[in-house]
């Protein structure tokens, strides 16, 4: 009996062309519209009872956010955005992403199931969904099973915390789900009989991928334009709501100088010239760091905005203060990634939130989001007068 002939190659293969064009689609820009809200609604859950527990829920919830938007990103990045496939995934993981942000208010309550649900869904549905579309490239393949392992790994303590969980269990099986997934990507997915992700496949693009970060950053900066434009709407009388809503702008401004000085500008070049793929690797957890830092502004944007004058509650000075903090640690990351050092002003800048914090416990919020921003003002001078008079400085990926 004949053998049917052998099922020809795709002839088309499903990664991304070199030679195609690289810059960010409308569709992913489409996309990220998703996260204006999740940002949004991050920021305001975490005001809502400002203290410890609610700070650990918060982060959950955007390292959640985030990932979804950063695989989907690094998806995009490694597999043609022009294939009718790739974009059909886009839409269903917006759909996805824009149903999880909508659970975010009672993700520790009533809707838990909802959020975890459909993280695991979109984790899970995208490497079932990619499955016929690498079928004919083994190499390919092999990549998106050992991915897909991972996924469905974390999603048992997902779905456990979700069903089975409440409070303080639902945030243990939940960071423990989180662990699992970042540490995957960190460890390029080694599954027994596989291996782990070869270095080959790796690649990544580099003016798309930096422009990617670049884009989300962005975002990040919009939900604390949102903020401020939205709180001083609604309380505009009062000369404090003016200096609050300054500050809050001026501070929004500043964070935008300092992620771009340099580090921000030579992105696409030092990715580029990386023999390593150490930016695929380490972008994902120093961006998600600088925007935890911005959210956490915007959140301190809303509560000084809402009560400017009175004494500072210590919890409302760590959301104040710990935002730049938290962006300032992120952005020394950043700026080791490209040129494998770190500037002075940004340890620095750390150390100086923390001797004024003492005192500003006994001064209004108003004068703690001064305080914020005049030491961000400090960053950025520094930045200025350490490049001024300087030939440009060339990239040096850490090795």
């Amino acid at each position: 009996m004949p053998t049917a002939p052998p099922e020809p190659a795709d002839p088309r293969p499903p990664v991304r062309d070199p030679e195609a064009p690289r810059r960010v689609t409308l569709l992913e820009l489409f996309f990220d519209l998703v996260y204006v809200v999740a940002l949004a609604l991050v920021s305001r859950y975490l005001i809502r009872g400002v203290g410890w527990e609610r700070a650990a829920e918060s982060l959950v919830i955007l390292m959640a956010i985030w990932w979804t938007w950063a695989i989907t990103t690094l998806v995009t990045d490694l597999y043609d955005p022009g294939r009718a496939e790739i974009k059909l995934l886009v839409v269903a993981v917006m759909f996805g992403a824009l149903l999880m942000t909508t659970a975010i208010p009672e993700a520790f309550g009533a809707r838990g199931l909802v959020f975890a649900g459909t993280y695991v869904a979109i984790h899970l549905g995208r490497g079932v969904f990619l499955m016929p579309a690498v079928r004919r490239h083994p190499e390919t393949r092999r990549r998106a099973i050992r991915i897909l392992v991972w996924f469905a790994v974390s999603a048992v303590p997902w779905l456990i915390g979700a069903v089975a969980a409440h409070g303080h269990a639902r945030i243990w099986f939940w960071a423990g789900a989180l662990a699992i997934d970042y540490l995957g990507f960190r460890l390029a997915y080694p599954v027994p009989g596989l291996g782990s992700v070869p270095e080959a496949q790796r690649n990544v693009t580099a003016e798309h991928l930096s422009e990617r970060y670049q884009q989300f950053f962005i975002i990040a900066l919009g939900d604390a334009v949102l903020v401020s434009g939205t709180v001083f709407s609604l309380h505009h009388s009062e000369v404090e709501n003016i200096a609050a809503f300054t500050t809050a702008f001026t501070t929004t401004l500043l964070l935008w100088r300092i992620y771009v000085h340099k580090s921000g500008e030579l992105l696409p070049h030092a990715i580029a010239r990386s023999s390593q793929p150490s930016f695929l690797i380490t972008a994902p957890y120093t961006h998600l760091l600088m925007v935890a830092g911005v959210v956490t502004a915007a959140a301190g944007f809303d509560l000084v905005l809402l009560e400017p004058t009175g004494r500072t509650p210590p919890a409302w000075l760590a959301v104040i203060l710990g935002g730049p903090a938290l962006f300032l640690a992120g952005r020394a990351a950043f700026e080791y990634e490209v040129f494998s050092r770190v500037s002075r002003s940004r340890p620095g800048g750390i150390l100086a939130l923390l001797t004024i914090a003492p005192a500003l416990l006994f001064l209004a919020p108003v004068y703690a989001a001064v305080g914020a921003m005049l030491v961000l003002a400090g960053v950025a001078g520094a930045d200025h007068l350490r490049s001024r008079g300087r030939p440009p400085e060339e990239p040096v990926p850490p090795h």
